[in-house]
């Protein structure tokens, strides 16, 4: 499987070539849909700054976190920034900045968490694209047809045949995000466009999770990752229920409103 591409003295990683799409296409995603809702394209700029950055920080603290055994063996692997970089702690830093930074700017937090998150998991499906010219994120061993097989992989165990989950997820984060954004064409309630986000990824990794085969930490016999997706989900469920709620009671108030004039 080839992970770079050589242009001259410049050797390009196919996995940092996808991540950067992965951030643009999000972007560009989000900046469409944000006009054409009428929404403040200054605060949604600022939303992807802190996203970029917490989502960075998040994504390798969450690394740490997992892999502190491992740090303790080798505590060179606190100065590795090429490698070791966690999906759920990027997405809980991404979300906590953007929180903030909303709160500081005094913009509607949940109405752009709704924008962001389609273009987020369109995003995700580009970035797992990337892991799977890299052969990290693999999969278990397999007699299945529909396998990959690497050669040259420096995470994936080489000459095996391997269920490539990186494809699958890539598929599946794809899948969510375009469902989403026709969801959001219906004009749902605030905040369930958020809801349905947590809701279905964390089904679809806490699935993903049992076919892969890549040391991601583990409490008892769940990963950590699917641990934290059951966590989402939950949330997910409670964030739908308040936002049917939230929605029932503004409409119940503008009609009241409308009944005294």
């Amino acid at each position: 499987m080839i992970n770079t591409i050589q242009i001259g003295p410049l050797t390009l990683h196919i996995y940092g070539i996808m991540t950067a799409l992965g951030y643009l296409s999000a972007f560009i995603i989000s900046e469409i849909r944000a006009k054409k809702k009428g929404m403040d394209t200054d605060i949604l700029y600022g939303i992807f700054w802190c996203a970029v950055l917490g989502g960075s920080l998040g994504s390798k603290l969450l690394y740490y976190i997992v892999s502190i055994p491992d740090i303790i063996k080798d505590p060179s692997i606190l100065w590795d920034f090429q490698n070791g970089w966690v999906v759920y702690g990027g997405i809980i830093g991404g979300v906590l900045t953007s929180f903030v930074y909303c709160r500081l700017k005094k913009a509607d937090f949940v109405s752009y968490l709704d924008l962001a998150l389609p273009a987020v998991a369109f995003a995700q499906g580009c970035g797992r694209i990337g892991c799977f010219f890299a052969g990290c994120c693999y999969g278990r061993e397999t007699d299945f047809p529909l396998h990959i097989e690497y050669w040259q992989s420096e995470y994936a165990p080489n000459g095996v045949k391997l269920i490539p989950t990186q494809i699958y997820s890539s598929i599946g984060d794809f899948v969510i995000a375009f469902v989403l954004m026709a969801y959001a064409k219906r004009a749902p309630k605030k905040g369930k466009v958020a809801a349905g986000y947590c809701i279905l990824y964390s089904i679809g990794r806490f699935v993903i999770e049992i076919l892969r085969n890549d040391y991601r930490g583990a409490i008892g016999f769940l990963s950590t990752s699917q641990i934290i997706s059951i966590l989402i989900l939950l949330l997910g469920i409670v964030m739908y229920i308040r936002a049917e709620k939230t929605g029932e009671l503004a409409a119940a108030q503008e009609e009241a409103e409308n009944d005294r004039r």
